[in-house]
């Protein structure tokens, strides 16, 4: 099972998102759920650490495990992590909702 836990700040930003643990729904290196939720959270990672105004932490250390941590430094970056995280959740969902038995995701807020 993947565990997803995105804590989000007081304004609804992603502060944090961490993977952790292997779907199991398919053979490794053929599992869909695994490589969906790969794609999507490398590729914020990869979009976020190239824009000015967001520092980034994090990465894949080893196989079913990532983790990313956020901070905004000025309005443009605010403005950009806004719509890649929100593009990030939703896919994030949407994996979770489509295979409920292989993925959960946890969303808290920090005030």
């Amino acid at each position: 099972m993947i565990t997803i836990t995105v804590v989000l700040d007081g304004s609804g930003l992603i502060k944090t998102c961490d993977v952790r643990g292997h779907a199991r729904a398919g053979k490794r290196g053929y599992d869909l759920v695994c490589a969906a939720v790969s794609v999507l959270v490398r590729t914020a990672l990869s979009v976020l650490s190239k824009k000015e105004g967001i520092s980034i932490k994090g990465g894949a250390e080893r196989r079913g495990e990532f983790s990313l941590e956020t901070k905004v430094q000025n309005t443009a970056g605010r403005d950009f992590l806004a719509a890649v995280g929100s593009f990030l959740i939703e896919g994030l969902k949407s994996v979770a909702e489509e295979f409920p038995q292989n993925c959960i995701m946890i969303i808290t807020t920090e005030e």
